[in-house]
């Protein structure tokens, strides 16, 4: 149901903000909230966004969304240029059970091709946490790796809101929640806390394709500005940056992984992900955008 100007200033207006923290006014982030509701282009960001501006802005634009998109379920962590990491908030909305469980068996969902303003796919992993000691584990892959339930493979429909040609910065990337709005879960494969394990998470092979061949490759082991790292790494990143907001990952949350396979733009067509290396078999994870 869509929400009233008067909701969303008073969603935004309550919603707590990080100290010191100069947000965006509550009427920009109430425009962007309204654009990205509304499928369509938001006003022109602002070029001076600050890295604490941003983070600001996210809370208060992740308050209003929860509304429509349900309430938070984990968290996206992606690049953010020069080896560096962002995080934003998952919605209820935002993940689609995988095939044979709320689709027909081998089946892919049918979603709206124009689902955003700026919509683009990409494929990625899910860490779906086992228990809340996962916030005192610390950085070694195995002992992360106790307090992980599943990794699931994960095609990810994200909005970039501004699209492609905007001044595009690790700021305004965060301010937007970092594009995230829909995604389809493939099956999901048990964590083992073994060294062999966290290699394997480590190489895993992405592919995404559509009827008429790849459009996007890449792997779980991206490093610098094009990637986040190893998925544990991320993780342990997530964490102490949680920490650094007085928050913390809890049982059932689920963490994205973002960043593995360069954004292709969502357009009419069937597109499948597939996963090598998490199993005796690739794993696949499809969409079909009507």
């Amino acid at each position: 149901m869509r929400r009233t100007w008067v909701a969303l200033f008073l969603t935004l207006a309550l919603a707590p903000a990080p100290a010191r923290a100069a947000c965006p006014s509550v009427a920009e982030v109430a425009q962007l909230a309204a654009a990205i509701l509304d499928r369509r282009t938001p006003p022109a960001p602002r070029g001076d966004l600050t890295m604490a501006d941003a983070l600001c802005a996210r809370d208060r634009l992740v308050a209003v969304l929860a509304q429509p998109w349900g309430d938070q379920v984990g968290w996206k962590v992606a690049p953010g240029g020069e080896g560096a990491r962002l995080s934003g908030a998952l919605f209820h909305g935002t993940l689609r059970e995988r095939p044979g469980l709320s689709f027909p068996p081998g089946g892919a969902p049918i979603l709206p091709a124009r689902y955003g303003a700026t919509p683009m796919l990409a494929p990625g992993l899910l860490l779906r946490i086992r228990d809340e000691g996962v916030n005192e584990a610390g950085e070694d892959p195995v002992a992360l790796l106790r307090h992980i339930e599943v990794v699931i493979p994960f095609l990810e429909l994200a909005d970039l809101a501004y699209g492609p040609g905007a001044p595009w910065s690790p700021a305004l990337r965060l301010s937007v929640n970092l594009g995230t709005r829909l995604g389809v879960l493939g099956e999901p494969v048990a964590a083992e806390a073994t060294p062999a394990f966290a290699q394997a998470l480590e190489q895993v092979a992405i592919a995404l394709s559509d009827g008429t061949g790849p459009l996007a490759q890449g792997s779980s082991a991206g490093t610098g500005a094009a990637g986040v790292g190893h998925p544990l790494a991320a993780l342990a990143w997530l964490v102490r940056e949680l920490k650094e907001q007085g928050r913390r990952l809890n049982a059932q949350d689920h963490v994205a992984i973002a960043g593995l396979v360069p954004l292709v733009p969502a357009v009419p067509g069937d597109f499948t992900a597939t996963f090598a290396g998490l199993g005796p078999r690739p794993l696949q994870v499809g969409v079909q955008l009507r």
